[in-house]
């Protein structure tokens, strides 16, 4: 059973996917990142000092907080801005991967239109052609 899971475990395939996840997880800390310390302040510039982040809506009376960490600690609380900030993320995620895809997708077009190189039998009938046109 154990050489079964070795065997398994040690796939290409399974090996790539536990590459692709970390990658993801990285480029996923990336995209955090540029929300929450370029896009979100300059958002928040733009529209006069807004912070996303902390705005919320209270869902219970005991709720006094202005801060979202500390009205979370406090009660129930609908973080609407955070919830901005995730969807900010994934929009810019998903427009990076549509380019890469589309990038890719246009690399291997291209390959598809380049011509196969001439087989040895139409390389010989174009010098036989080549031949006979000269004399």
């Amino acid at each position: 059973m154990l050489e079964e899971f070795k065997k398994f475990a040690l796939r290409g395939n399974v090996v790539d996917l536990a590459v692709g996840v970390i990658i993801g997880a990285a480029f996923g800390a990336i995209v955090n990142s540029l929300v929450g310390d370029v896009i979100m302040p300059v958002v928040g510039a733009i529209s006069g000092g807004l912070d996303f982040s902390n705005y919320f809506i209270p869902l219970s009376s005991k709720v006094t907080a202005t801060a979202l960490v500390e009205a979370k600690k406090q009660g129930a609380v609908l973080a609407w801005g955070n919830f901005l900030t995730i969807v900010i993320n994934f929009v810019i995620i998903a427009f990076v991967l549509f380019l890469a895809i589309r990038a890719i997708g246009r690399l291997v077009a291209k390959e598809a239109e380049k011509p196969a190189p001439p087989s040895k039998q139409e390389e010989l009938l174009t010098e036989i052609r080549d031949l006979l046109k000269q004399r």
